[in-house]
């Protein structure tokens, strides 16, 4: 149990260091998401499975070069905490990634609709 609420106590200190890109990124789905939902022609249901898609390739490759990034290599990965750690922010940035992508192809579906 120790060793979980110490990874919680480490992303809350790294969300403190970068907050101001976080809050940009958080502006910048706000708006995105802003410009589909005013947009008539926006295909959700269509958008969906791409954005999915986008947000997976993001998480596999997080999930490959991470370890690299950060000096170290998947071989050194001993403990189970090290591999939950490794997927959540290989899932959090394909959360992310998948946020930004559905509005965007959700107004290019319908764009594209006949």
């Amino acid at each position: 149990m120790y060793e979980i609420w110490l990874v919680l106590n480490i992303l809350w200190e790294i969300a403190l260091g970068v907050w101001p890109v976080l809050l940009g990124a958080g502006l910048l789905w706000a708006a995105v998401m802003a410009a589909a939902l005013r947009r008539p022609g926006s295909r959700w249901r269509a958008g969906l499975p791409w954005a999915l898609g986008v947000g997976g390739a993001t998480a596999l490759g997080v999930l490959l070069l991470l370890p690299g990034w950060t000096r170290s290599s998947l071989s050194e990965m001993g403990y189970w905490v090290d591999w939950a750690n490794l997927l959540a922010v290989a899932c959090g940035f394909g959360a992310a990634a998948a946020a930004l992508a559905w509005p965007l192809v959700a107004m290019r579906q319908g764009l594209a609709r006949p």
